[in-house]
């Protein structure tokens, strides 16, 4: 009995030993083998690439306002800029970024072709190119108008009668030209663009606008009463951007204009035969020679620091003015104010008496 069972145990286990070396058997168990190796996951493969970047140069440091109009001059040191791998398709509103070249960006789901001039896209600071305008080597010619791409030119206002010129006013420099309007008269875009910025600078431009052109240039609209176009927004020569008025740093409604290029501002009667209500020509050209003022705003700008003297801002008191309301127009807060005039916040304002602001 047990030697049978032996026999039986021993016959088992040969058929076992058989059957695990045929070849069948063998294959089978190798596909099972690869198929869990190719459906094994596997670790994604990164490319890493290095963005392009843009050199920022830096300059001497010149004191002046702490408005927008004052940190606008090209003479603030660069500042320290995140570099992003994207394109201005991702315009981030309200931050700075260096991007890659790009001559086209999507504004309302419509792919809008702007210059390539620029590497920066910027809501918030006029001028974040910090580019030296007497480092250019050889002129830039720049096409103003471009019938065959039916591109134009206009004029901002209806009327142009000039007020103030570009160059020294009083104690800072001026960099644009004053132009005379109404509160409430129309502005218009000078050239097709993209509007970069709108904001609102209550120690100087009040309500401006930036709008960057397809030729390479930007223009900045101060003072107005309101603004109708928003950041990003597209615009064409001669489109209603805003309302003329008073804001800011003004001593009545005008129209504060400038030319910049690549934050470089320019005297825009360069450009413009303003009393003839007329652009000069077709074609601009870019050259150091057009900045070599700032050699003469370094001068005032170092007299301006060793000067002894003050500048005090105050406000002719208007009936309903208010603290808050005025401090909101000056960009400055009701305890300023009520530090300065030794009052408190209660305090009637009486109309026909001056209030200091700074």
């Amino acid at each position: 009995m047990l030697l049978n069972k032996l026999k039986i145990n021993y016959l088992l286990l040969l058929i076992f030993l058989l059957v695990g070396n045929l070849p069948g058997y063998a294959q089978r168990k190798g596909n099972n083998s690869k198929s869990k190796e190719f459906f094994k996951p596997k670790s994604p493969q990164i490319k890493y690439v290095r963005p392009d970047t843009t050199v920022l140069l830096k300059y001497e440091d010149y004191p002046d306002d702490k408005s927008d109009a004052g940190r606008s001059v090209p003479f603030n040191p660069a500042k320290k800029l995140s570099i992003v791998s994207e394109d201005t398709s991702s315009l981030d509103l309200g931050q700075q970024s260096i991007v890659e070249m790009s001559e086209e960006v999507l504004v309302d789901s419509t792919w809008i072709k702007v210059a390539g001039y620029y590497a920066i896209w910027d809501t918030r600071n006029i001028n974040p190119y910090h580019m030296d305008g007497r480092q250019i080597k050889e002129e830039i010619p720049l096409k103003l108008v471009d019938a065959a791409n039916k591109r134009y030119s206009k004029m901002p206002l209806n009327e142009t009668p000039v007020t103030s010129d570009f160059g020294f006013r009083g104690y800072r420099w001026h960099y644009g030209t004053d132009l005379d309007l109404n509160t409430g008269d129309s502005v218009r875009a000078v050239f097709d663009g993209v509007v970069r910025i709108s904001k609102w600078d209550g120690g100087g431009y009040g309500n401006y606008l930036v709008v960057r052109h397809y030729n390479g240039l930007e223009t900045l609209y101060g003072h107005l009463k309101q603004a109708i176009v928003k950041t990003g927004q597209y615009v064409k020569a001669g489109e209603l951007i805003g309302w003329g008025g008073n804001t800011g740093r003004s001593t009545g409604s005008h129209l504060h204009f400038e030319v910049r290029y690549q934050g470089n501002p320019l005297d825009p009667e360069r450009m413009y035969d303003f009393p003839d209500y007329a652009l000069m020509a077709e074609e601009f050209k870019i050259s150091a020679a057009l900045f070599n003022y700032y050699n003469q705003v370094k001068k005032t700008s170092s007299r301006s620091r060793t000067s002894s003297a003050r500048r005090v801002v105050t406000h002719k008191i208007r009936s309903g003015d208010t603290l808050s309301g005025i401090a909101k127009r000056y960009g400055v807060s009701v305890s300023q104010l009520t530090r300065l005039n030794g009052i408190s916040g209660r305090t009637t304002l009486r109309p026909g008496r001056s209030i200091r602001i700074k």
